[in-house]
């Protein structure tokens, strides 16, 4: 039988078992990060397909184009997890500011691969039971145009959707794990209990203390506006540049109260503009 916990189980040991989860010798950008765990344990949220939600992503806050049942015909649930970083990545990016740290960079890169890998033995998992599943973001109906910074698929809209979390200044969503690690969804005709949403506002969880643009090397985050997508894909870029295949930053998901929870405290009601 599948169940809640089952899916959380076999994530938990995917996630302590995979090689993926470890950077070898071979692909290591320096010797200090040999043998670094990328992720700790999953955290899981389930959501309805036929959520409500869906019909306000049309708003400025959201880029999410096609829904659930665009995907899969007869979808019951949304499977929404978030894979947090380990103390070890976080901690390697905290030291300096001004760039972004080898972990970093493996996390943000090879910490692709473990997410498409858990996402792949989820599918599986539900299959072999009798269950369809469905990957949206490996499906080949799956675009993402980063030049206007849109998707047809949002792992964290629909981390929001699911009760993972809400967003923050940063466009991160802020889990009861924090926002520094990375989201992932698979979406199947097996009916599962529904996660609570224990929030009403996109930004709920945000306190706008102001830490992560304190952070941003490349200034791209306000208090009025949140965060500015364009001088931070140039920031990307130049590290891109340097770095090919790897890329990231993520200083606004250190060194800040939301880095491993969700920090005491709420935010106003109101949603920020979709700045550019």
């Amino acid at each position: 039988m599948v169940t809640c916990d089952a899916i959380a189980g076999l994530a938990r040991e995917f996630i302590e078992q995979t090689p993926l989860n470890v950077i070898s010798p071979k692909i290591a950008l320096n010797d200090d990060v040999v043998g670094l765990r990328l992720f700790e344990a999953p955290v899981f949220g389930f959501g309805n397909p036929d959520d409500d939600l869906f019909a306000d992503f049309a708003a400025p806050a959201a880029n999410v184009v096609l829904r659930p049942f665009d995907w899969l015909v007869g979808a019951r649930t949304i499977i929404s997890y978030f894979l947090p970083f380990t103390d070890r990545v976080k901690e390697g990016n905290s030291r300096d500011l001004s760039y972004p740290s080898a972990e970093w960079l493996h996390a943000r890169i090879d910490g692709h691969h473990v997410g498409a890998a858990l996402s792949s033995a989820i599918k599986s998992f539900l299959e072999e039971h009798g269950h369809t599943a469905v990957v949206p973001v490996q499906e080949t109906a799956f675009t993402a145009d980063y030049v206007n910074f849109t998707s047809n698929w949002s792992e964290r809209h629909i981390a929001f959707v699911c009760g993972l979390g809400t967003f923050g200044l940063s466009r991160g969503i802020i889990t009861e794990k924090g926002m520094a690690g990375r989201f992932g969804s698979v979406l199947t005709t097996l009916e599962l209990p529904y996660t609570e949403r224990k929030y009403r506002d996109v930004y709920e969880y945000c306190t706008r203390c102001g830490a992560c643009l304190r952070n941003c090397p490349a200034q791209a985050i306000s208090l009025e506006n949140g965060k500015a997508r364009r001088p931070c894909k140039a920031f990307l870029n130049a590290v891109l540049a340097e770095h090919t295949p790897y890329y990231g930053c993520g200083k606004c998901q250190v060194r800040v109260p939301c880095a491993n929870e969700i920090p005491p405290g709420k935010n106003r009601k109101g949603r920020f503009p979709e700045g550019k």
